[in-house]
């Protein structure tokens, strides 16, 4: 079965960090473009940040740019959401997703082929 398994969401205070993990199982996460994207209550989904698996280009939404950032550990079929400084405005159920077209990356959530369960991250003191 083809699946992206999230975790690492939880309940943190006001600047701190949290990392989530993405782990494929079923097939290889190599030449796949990764989204992460989230989705707040009575908010659209967002796009989050997004990145190439080519040259690593990436989009990042303007409200996480310098305090997100994403890492792959091929080794572990798995990609990480490095979460920092984080703020109430976070809060939001967190999707990773992966595109077989990897050489771009895409902002789209229709663009995308396998989607996580999501995970749970609320920022509140």
């Amino acid at each position: 079965q083809l699946q992206l398994v999230e975790s690492g969401g939880g309940l943190v205070q006001p600047g701190g960090s949290l990392r989530l993990s993405c782990a494929a199982s079923g097939f290889t996460l190599d030449h796949y473009a990764i989204g992460w994207f989230r989705q707040a209550p009575g908010k659209e989904h967002e796009p989050v940040l997004c990145i190439s698996d080519s040259d690593g280009s990436t989009y990042y939404a303007d409200s996480v740019k310098g305090r997100f950032t994403v890492s792959r550990d091929k080794a572990k079929n798995t990609v990480y959401l490095q979460m920092n400084s984080l703020k109430p405005g976070d809060t939001a159920v967190y999707y990773c997703a992966a595109r077989d077209h990897g050489e771009t990356f895409a902002i789209s959530a229709s663009l995308y082929d396998y989607w996580g369960q999501g995970t749970q991250v609320t920022v509140s003191s």
